[in-house]
């Protein structure tokens, strides 16, 4: 006999208890407030209605997650922008998948 779970948590990082008002205290700091605070409200409040309805705070710490990694990687972000590094000539992968789809 194991004395392991039969199955993994979903989500082995779990937030601090106060991880969403720091993060939303984060976010109304940052250059972006304007678009990224209406953004994450609504995100959170849709990953809240969830976990209500399927007592489960997977929804929760995906939000904190993806918004956390945001603000983590918004500097980088900022730097290429700023670099002018030219990506015109970048390819549109919805366009692959459109060509693949009708080729």
């Amino acid at each position: 006999m194991s004395t392991q779970p039969e199955h993994a948590p979903l989500h082995p990082y779990a937030p601090a208890p106060g991880a969403p008002a720091e993060l939303l205290a984060q976010l109304r700091a940052d250059q972006r407030a304007d678009t990224w605070v209406p953004a994450f409200e609504r995100q959170w409040a849709t990953a809240l209605e969830e976990s209500r309805k399927s007592f489960s705070l997977a929804a929760l710490y995906e939000v904190i997650q993806e918004w956390q990694g945001r603000l983590a990687s918004a500097p980088a972000v900022d730097a290429f922008v700023a670099s002018g590094y030219d990506d015109s000539d970048f390819t549109d992968m919805a366009e692959l998948r459109g060509r693949r789809r009708h080729g």
